[in-house]
């Protein structure tokens, strides 16, 4: 299936612009390649560009050589059912099977006092680069995580007719894909990422993503070229999203490179809002240097907040390097978001805690791996699922260290949309030698010491770095998943070079360290990664800052059918306290739900059962932050789930699938994680309330509310309520009524927080089982008279009314999906207010759905319940 895209939206398409020099842009078409097997020239023939290329074929840069082969058709579809078997593994083939030439021919010439440069943002994982005849690097180009430039002004031809040739290796070792986390753990030999060789979420990638895999771009400046500008933010005292600011200040320094034979003068300047600071600059020829700016205070500065907390504002600036008054020789466009992070230290629960502009923020977060598994990014996937994870109501996301520096793209969607991040460094666990693993080819001792260059570690961390650092959303750095990095490696990284390059961020050793979250209860300090009873999310006391907990996280059948045969549509059996799944399933690295399905009656197909895991999703991922949050500042001051989303087509871990499709289990995070949120403790039966805002919220009322299964209502309470900021509390037991209520089929539990104006401010309904823990009276409530009107709310907005007259039962848990008119198939991605929604009898609910209007014809939107009949409704 071809992957989605859309249209990106506007503040994003300025922010992509900005990050250009004075002059720049992308070598991404045009590319062919070879394969080394094929090709037996040297890189100065193949460089000129009368080679002739014949029998070569069409690149995909940036991409891999499996993603060119793909693009080929040499290849099927890694991510559908077991295709990935029937792809050669580099372990068995030898490198030089994907190792491959690529090739690019394009225009270009310099003026007089005109320098061109060669940037690559990314290669995996050495190469040698060549241009118009000539070698451009004196020494192997190796790591994945390094940038390289290339002043390639004296190699340019003079008609403009230029080649550019790239042969690029893989890495070495490869790992063996032995089934092991990491493979045979070797792979982490390399500085790159180490999932590649497989983990217990994704098989292996068969080409170990060999390629050209970042962006390659021409840029134009005059004699002095303005290189990694960097921007820090002080915003000093505890600070209020509305009214009037104190003053913040903001320090700037450059890199300035004069490529030139001559000395160079002129004047560094820095614009933000309207104000500069400047400095005359002196540079020696052939030489880099370091500028630091005069400090700019910012008078009553809007400043940028974690989402749910206040707006995220975001500020254009630029950094610019002028001769002349009006000669620019190179500028460096930024986008700058206001804002402090600091972290301290809760005696309470023994974590630390995080704080933004003064104020300690609860993080609800999410562990990320990567975007695509064969790394296909693009900036409109990067926002779109940010933006799900804005609407999850999250407000921090890890970047796990088995994978990569995220691209500037991601911390773009991240600062727009007020994620905060934690970016690990490369190591892992399971590679790193934490543990005995008979998977693995080397001894812990062995593999303690990996990777095997820790000068390219050391200098790949440095470049990345100086990459991501001026991002606002940037909050935290991580020496490795669930292991320290070697200490030759943490110490200077640590102590030295974070200091002279940040300087600002907090630095934790490893994902689960002391320094985090203490370790009062023993074992690896993070987990536990399944189905969990409801209850234990509340009473069961974890670690007080959980890196990793997580759940299940299998899709409806709608997105099973993109990628699982017709003939594997098996549905699991538990058995025994073991899952028995077909071999894709299992091959797609399906967690089990064990018997969290047969309360709501054993599954009929994989249809009912895929329903029916809905269920099941929405409810664990609402219960996990729900249960943390009971406990915020007391237990706990923070938790990360394990995790929210696959890079490929997995079945665990995950809110929507990888063709961007949300399950229940994102509303059900939606719901949970909501700033100010009413929510019912199942251990001792209390209405609770969690504040996760600066504000005092005052008259509110409360009430409770319960409907039987013919759509009967009983209110339990009704009171008005108020809640200080930052605060968890509980406020009414209702257990006995209920006990009562619900004893012979159930019942669904109501809670609402309204304003004055009676609009709810919260609303949250959960679906209560009989005295035996069964929903019988699920399995056998009337259908609801539900009824659904769609209109177009303006462009690429439908609003959706959905209406339950009174007299009926409760219709429950309806998924709303927008689809094309002519094939009834659904459009991806949509953001969707709220989904998978219970309207009561004699309610109303408003859904909006937002999304990219396509050429392909008008939309409908389909309604799928669970005593509701299937909708298809036009939109008007």
């Amino acid at each position: 299936m071809n992957r989605l895209t859309y249209q990106l939206a506007a503040l994003l398409l300025v922010i992509s612009t900005w990050a250009y020099g004075q002059t720049q842009y992308e070598l991404n078409s045009g590319w062919q390649c070879s394969p080394i097997g094929k090709t037996k020239d040297q890189g100065t023939a193949i460089s000129v560009p009368s080679y002739a290329l014949t029998g070569w074929q069409p690149a995909v840069v940036p991409g891999t050589v499996l993603t060119t082969m793909l693009a080929n058709k040499q290849v099927p579809d890694p991510f559908y059912g077991m295709n990935n078997n029937k792809i050669p593994d580099i372990f068995n083939t030898g490198r030089d099977y994907y190792t491959y030439w690529f090739v690019k021919d394009f225009q270009e010439s310099n003026k007089a006092g005109e320098q061109v440069w060669l940037n690559f943002r990314g290669i995996n994982y050495s190469c040698d680069v060549f241009l118009n005849g000539h070698k451009l690097n004196s020494k192997p180009y190796t790591g994945m995580f390094l940038r390289k430039s290339f002043n390639v002004t004296p190699f340019l031809q003079k008609d403009g007719k230029n080649r550019l040739a790239v042969i690029v290796y893989p890495p070495d070792p490869v790992g063996n894909p032995n089934g092991g986390q990491g493979g045979d753990g070797t792979i982490a030999r390399n500085v790159a990422h180490q999932y590649v060789a497989g983990w217990d979420w994704i098989q292996p990638i068969r080409d170990r993503n060999t390629g050209i895999w970042d962006k390659v771009t021409i840029e134009k400046t005059g004699a002095v070229n303005v290189k990694n500008p960097h921007v820090v933010t002080s915003v000093p005292g505890i600070r209020q999203p509305e009214g009037a600011q104190k003053t913040a200040t903001v320090t700037v320094s450059a890199e300035l490179e004069n490529a030139s034979a001559t000395k160079q003068e002129g004047t560094l300047t820095y614009t933000m809002n309207g104000q500069t600071v400047t400095k005359k600059v002196s540079l020696p020829p052939r030489t880099t240097t370091t500028i630091e700016l005069p400090v700019l205070t910012v008078a009553n500065p809007k400043l940028w907040w974690p989402s749910g907390y206040g707006e995220q504002h975001l500020y254009p600036a630029s950094v610019k390097f002028q001769t002349g008054a009006k000669t620019v020789s190179d500028e460096e466009k930024l986008i700058v978001g206001i804002r402090e992070i600091q972290t301290e230290w809760n005696t309470t629960t023994r974590s630390r805690q995080i704080l933004v502009n003064g104020q300690k923020v609860f993080i609800k977060g999410a562990n990320w791996i990567i975007s695509d598994a064969m790394l296909r990014f693009t900036p409109e996937r990067y926002d779109a699922e940010m933006r799900y994870h804005r609407d999850m109501n999250l407000n921090l996301i890890r970047i796990w260290g088995g994978a990569l520096t995220e691209r500037p793209e991601f911390y773009q969607a991240c600062d727009k949309y007020g994620l905060l991040v934690m970016q690990d460094f490369w190591g892992s666990g399971d590679c790193n030698g934490r543990w005995v693993d008979p998977m693995k080819k080397d001894d812990q001792w062995t593999r303690r010491k990996y990777p095997d260059d820790h000068s390219l570690f050391l200098t790949s961390a440095a470049d990345q770095i100086k990459m991501i650092r001026n991002h606002a959303s940037l909050a935290m750095w991580c020496g490795g998943n669930e292991i320290t990095l070697p200490q030759d490696i943490m110490n200077p990284l640590r102590d030295s070079i974070l200091p002279k390059l940040d300087g600002t961020r907090w630095f934790i050793d490893y994902s689960n360290s002391d320094e985090m979250s203490y370790n009062f209860l023993g074992g690896n300090g993070d987990g536990p990664y399944g189905i969990q009873p409801i209850s234990k999310f509340w009473s069961y006391r974890t670690w007080p800052f959980n890196s990793e907990v997580g759940s299940v996280g299998v899709s409806d059948y709608t997105s099973l059918e993109r990628f699982i045969p017709k003939e594997n549509m098996v549905v699991p059996v538990f058995k025994n306290n073991k899952s028995e799944v077909d071999s894709v399933w299992d091959y797609h690295k399906y967690i089990g739900y064990d018997a969290s399905i047969d309360p709501y009656g054993k599954a009929k197909d994989v249809r009912d059962f895929a329903k029916k895991a809905q269920l099941v999703n929405y409810d664990q991922y609402r219960a996990l932050m729900e249960g943390f949050s009971s406990h915020m500042w007391d237990w706990y001051t923070g938790t990360i789930i394990w995790k929210t989303q696959n890079p490929w087509t997995a079945m665990r871990g995950q809110m929507y699938d990888y063709y961007l499709d949300p399950n229940a289990g994102l509303y059900g995070l939606h719901s949970g994680s909501e700033p100010l949120h009413i929510m019912y403790n199942p251990i001792d039966s209390m209405v609770m309330v969690v504040n996760n805002t600066f504000k005092f919220h005052r008259d509110m009322m409360m009430v409770v509310k319960l409907y039987d299964m013919d759509g009967k209502e009983t209110t339990l309470t009704q009171v008005f309520s108020e809640i200080g900021p930052s605060l968890v509390r509980p406020y009414v037991p209702i257990g006995r009524a209920l006990k009562q209520l619900t004893k012979d089929k159930g019942g669904f539990l109501v809670l609402q927080l309204l304003d004055l104006d009676k609009k709810p401010i919260s609303e949250n309904t959960y679906w209560l089982p009989d005295a035996k823990g069964e929903h019988s009276g699920l399995q056998q409530i009337a259908k609801a008279p539900l009824q659904l009107k769609a209109r177009q709310a303006g462009k690429g907005k439908v609003e959706v009314t959905l209406t339950n007259p009174a007299g009926g039962p409760v219709a429950f848990f309806n998924r709303l999906s927008l689809v094309d008119s002519q094939t009834k198939t659904r459009l991806l991605p949509v953001f969707y207010s709220d989904n998978y929604v219970t309207v009561a009898p004699g309610q109303q609910k408003t859904i909006t759905m937002e999304y990219t209007p396509t050429t392909s014809g008008t939309t409908m939107v389909s309604l799928e319940g669970w005593n509701v009949a299937d909708q298809f409704v036009p939109v008007n």
